[in-house]
Parts: C-alpha cells; sequence; structure tokens
C-alpha cells in the first residue's frame, strides 16, 4: 500500500473532468458540495452544476426529469439521507422506470468525520442492494474510486455510488474498474477475506499480521455489491474453505449477508462476519469508533483464527 488519498475528493476530481469532456453529465447537489466535494464539478462546469438546497426529494425529481431528457444526472448529498429521506422518490422516479441517475453518497458507514451519530449510514448497502434495478458500487480507494465514476457514467441504469470521506492506504491499480467484477488482491492457501470499501485496506493489513503467525490469507475486494461477483466469490471461497468477510455497515444486508447469500445457493462454507453488529453508532474519533465497533485489521484477525480453530 502507498500513500494516503482520500476517496472523497478523489470522486470529485473525477466527475469533474468527466464534465469537461461529456456535455450531458449534470449534477444535482443538496448543500453540501464543499464537503462531498462536487464543489469541483461546479468550478470546471458550472452551467451544469445545480445547487438545489436542502431539498433531497427535489433533487431526485429534477434528476429523474433531467434523465428523461437524455442527460446523466449524478445526485449528491450524505448516505444517511440518500438511504431515508428521500428513499420514496428513488424509489418511485428512479428505479422503478429505470431512468440514468447516479446517486452518490457521502460520508458512508460510521466515519463521517463527527457529524453526528445521525450522519453515519451503516444500512445504505442493504437498502440499495434490496431495490430491483439499482447498481450498488463501494470503491476501496481512490484510484477505484476514479475508475469507477468513469465506469457509472458510461453504464445505462441507475447507480448508487458509496463514497467514504477519509484519506485511506492507495492500493489498487490505477484505470482497473469493472462494474459486477472482485479483485483478487493476494492469493492465500489458509482463510479468506472478503472486503469492501475502506475495510479492504484492514484486510490486507489483517493479510500481513496473519502472515507473520504463518497463517496465508487470500484477500478479494468486492467493489460492486450487486450485480455482485458470484464466479469470483465462489472461487475465492474455493481456495480455503473459509470466508471472514469484512464491512463498514451493518452485517445485516450489507456484503457479508450478500456473500452468505451467494455461497448458500452455490458453495456452503463456514463464515465470519465482520462489521457493525446491529446497533447504532456514537460519535467519536476514527480510532475509537473502529475499535469500539471491531472494524479494526485486529477484528479481521480475530475471526479467521476462529474460523481456523474451528475448522481443526
Amino acid at each position: 500500500m502507498s500513500d494516503m488519498q482520500s476517496v472523497r475528493h478523489a470522486f470529485g476530481e473525477a466527475l469533474a473532468q468527466i464534465g469537461k469532456v461529456n456535455q450531458n453529465v449534470v449534477v444535482l447537489d443538496a448543500d453540501l458540495a464543499p464537503a462531498t466535494k462536487v464543489d469541483d464539478f461546479g468550478k470546471a462546469v458550472p452551467e451544469r452544476f445545480f445547487q438545489v438546497g436542502i431539498a433531497e426529494q427535489n433533487m431526485i425529481g429534477m434528476a429523474a426529469g433531467l434523465a428523461s431528457l437524455g442527460f446523466i444526472p449524478v445526485t449528491s448529498t450524505f448516505a444517511c439521507f440518500a438511504t431515508t429521506r428521500v428513499l420514496d422518490q428513488i424509489r418511485v422516479v428512479v428505479a422503478q422506470p429505470r431512468l440514468n441517475v447516479k446517486m452518490a453518497g457521502a460520508y458512508v458507514g460510521v466515519l463521517a468525520g463527527k457529524t453526528g451519530k445521525t450522519h453515519q449510514a451503516i444500512e445504505d448497502i442493504a437498502v440499495f442492494r434490496g431495490m430491483p434495478n439499482m447498481t450498488v458500487i463501494s470503491p476501496a480507494d481512490a484510484n477505484e474510486m476514479r475508475a469507477a465514476v468513469r465506469a457509472m457514467i458510461d453504464y445505462d441504469g441507475p447507480v448508487y455510488l458509496r463514497v467514504s470521506r477519509d484519506p485511506w492506504p492507495v492500493f489498487m491499480p490505477e484505470g482497473q474498474f469493472t462494474i459486477g467484477k472482485a479483485t483478487v488482491l493476494c492469493e492465500g492457501r489458509d482463510v479468506t477475506i472478503i472486503s469492501t470499501s475502506m475495510m479492504t485496506a484492514h484486510a490486507l493489513l489483517a493479510s500481513q499480521k496473519l502472515a507473520g503467525e504463518g497463517i496465508s490469507a487470500h484477500i478479494l475486494n468486492v467493489s460492486t455489491l450487486k450485480p455482485i461477483d458470484v464466479d469470483a466469490i465462489v472461487a475465492a471461497a474455493d481456495k480455503t474453505g473459509l470466508v471472514v468477510t469484512a464491512e463498514d455497515h451493518n452485517i445485516y444486508g450489507g456484503l457479508g449477508a450478500a456473500v452468505a447469500e451467494v455461497l448458500g445457493e452455490h458453495r456452503p462454507t463456514l463464515m465470519r462476519r465482520v462489521g457493525v453488529r446491529d446497533t447504532f453508532t456514537e460519535t467519536a474519533s476514527n480510532p475509537e469508533l473502529l475499535g469500539k465497533y471491531g472494524l479494526t485489521p485486529d477484528d479481521i484477525v480475530a475471526a479467521a483464527k476462529d474460523l481456523l480453530a474451528r475448522a481443526r
């Protein structure tokens, strides 16, 4: 893993670059542009940037109208609002008619910059994964975010894009992202770790800790939660016969649930899920939150070792 880069900054930069070239891309913001970084787009192409204010429901309705006219609208707000405040509009005027609207949910997971527990979105994957016609993307680092923004714009249909807030290590190859495809980051023989979003960095750190104890971990990064890469998940489970999932999300309805569904149908496998244990979270520093809710590399290591002990 190399230097640290902000995933939200990568999102804003990529969107602005695309906007300069693709005249059909428009951005609608709900009074959060400096935080979500869509202000980069507003500065680059102000004539296609619309500040709608604190009116998320109206924003989705406007985006649906623009999509019906052939534009590619990108809406931006915090993920907590996209999954609660505006969900009815998304369901009825975007998902049901399958309009080409891209919805960016910022500040996902528990690490929301001390904005308060109301702003921590730990159910967004579950909400959008359960919605027909919706594609769900959760990039692991800044490089993957840049590639995912381009893929999202090129894709015809509704997309929900998770945008994490803070800088994270950069480890994914530049320009390599395909909707619906997972990526093997490490080959291993003893235990498989399947992760998404910023937890992939923790999965890699966990694999190093495990290696120090003579345990070889197979790492699969899943950045498209829907459609999920069934073949890659089954192949990863085949490598070791043991699977740990890691996500910055409730264990219900997120990556762990999706992987369990895949393996339950295609390859029953002993599993452990690392994630928020079905509880509302609190506000604190990042290390305190990660430690309290079991989202550290050490928690992944403990889950892997527990599986290995059970397998013996």
